[in-house]
């Protein structure tokens, strides 16, 4: 049943948790609302924000597919969505020192097999060993990529990181222009409040296009691989590697794939940063990013795509929601460098009272077909079927 065709029927279908999910987004975005109509908000700061609520839930879903789904334990996912973001940097920006000038998508196209070589090279000789040489080989490689991108001046531009990054939209036809075509628009609706609908909402908007593509894209493959017999090999490796060795799979070879998989997702987040950023710089790599990663995988539910989803949301929440609390006079102390404390509270808190997340995947495993042409609950017992109802 659909939301739009049945919503009462949808809504008594939910479970507490996710009825607590959607009434969440659904403050939300009343607030959102609430704040582009008094002008707190203004529309293109607004679809910024949506673009990060997208790239964190990019990162999400890759890590989800190492950790959720097969266990892999990475700590570099700072590494891989930095060599998204200065791989079509590096290709489309003016100021590259090795190539530039070239159309983002090819751009996309080289970030993409940087971050597959990369995954590979430390895949081969970590994936065969248990999972703690991963978390210490990928936490060295997040160093190791930082490091690399702050001292290669000849490479990378050192600590000055690289501008003049085209928009995404950058050399195709129509879309290039359209931002600066639309007519511009002004919108009144409070008194004392104007909202401006010019080149940079068009421009912002376009970005959102961008990153929902992206992040559709990245939830429809992800669900699919979820449910089909390769996940289901990768959630037997991930509870016991052991007995999917011994019922005749080649462990090494999935877990390849799913690490590969989860850092093309990662670089992908990194692509769709720079083109929004128009800059990247060293700090971009800053392992921060990881921890915020792993936050929001296990607030939404290790395993469960909705909850990546739904966990890099709440992660750009706070990041930048804390923000805006320094404005109330009434609060004594500057909350926005608390924000990793509060992130910290909540993971105490998610652990004490529902450590399997708050969307967990089991719900996701069902094919919604299956659920569908299932037969009704019997009214009666097998017993009382066979007996005809009689004890006799």
């Amino acid at each position: 049943m659909g939301v739009l065709s049945d919503p009462r029927g949808y809504w008594g279908d939910l479970t507490t948790p996710e009825r607590g999910v959607v009434g969440a987004i659904t403050a939300f975005a009343g607030l959102l609302v609430l704040g582009l109509l008094t002008g707190v908000l203004a529309p293109a700061y607004f679809l910024y924000l949506v673009g990060l609520a997208g790239m964190y839930a990019l990162l999400s879903f890759g890590l989800n597919s190492q950790w959720g789904f097969t266990g892999l334990i990475n700590f570099s996912v700072a590494a891989f969505f930095g060599l998204g973001a200065y791989g079509t940097a590096l290709m489309s920006a003016s100021s590259s020192p090795i190539a530039g000038q070239f159309l983002p998508i090819f751009g996309l196209v080289a970030a993409l097999v940087l971050a597959a070589v990369l995954a590979v090279a430390i895949g081969i000789p970590t994936l065969r060993l248990r999972a703690d040489y991963l978390a210490i080989a990928s936490l060295g490689l997040a160093e190791v990529v930082r490091l690399i991108v702050l001292n290669e001046r000849e490479l990378t531009n050192g600590s000055a990181g690289v501008r003049g990054i085209p928009t995404f939209f950058e050399g195709w036809p129509v879309l290039e222009t359209l931002p600066q075509q639309l007519p511009g628009i002004f919108i009144q609706p409070l008194p004392g409040t104007r909202l401006v609908f010019e080149e940079p909402f068009w421009s912002a908007l376009l970005n959102v296009a961008v990153v929902v593509t992206f992040v559709a894209g990245s939830y429809a493959i992800l669900r699919r691989a979820h449910r089909s017999p390769w996940g289901r090999v990768l959630r037997t490796i991930r509870g016991d590697e052991d007995l999917a060795r011994a019922l005749g799979k080649h462990t090494y070879g999935f877990k390849m794939q799913s690490f590969v998989l989860g850092s093309l997702i990662m670089a992908l987040a990194g692509v769709f940063y720079a083109h929004l950023n128009l800059y990247v710089s060293p700090s971009d790599l800053d392992p921060v990013t990881t921890f915020y990663v792993w936050v929001a995988v296990i607030l939404g539910g290790s395993g469960s795509n909705r909850g990546a989803l739904f966990g890099g949301i709440v992660i750009v929440t706070i990041r930048e929601g804390t923000r805006f609390l320094n404005g109330f006079e009434w609060i004594p102390v500057d909350v926005a460098p608390l924000r990793i404390l509060l992130i910290g509270v909540l993971i105490v808190v998610l652990m004490r009272y529902r450590p399997q997340g708050i969307l967990p995947p089991q719900r996701e495993l069902i094919w919604p077909s299956v659920v569908d042409e299932a037969p009704d609950q019997p009214t009666s017992g097998v017993r009382e079927a066979r007996t005809g109802g009689n004890d006799d």
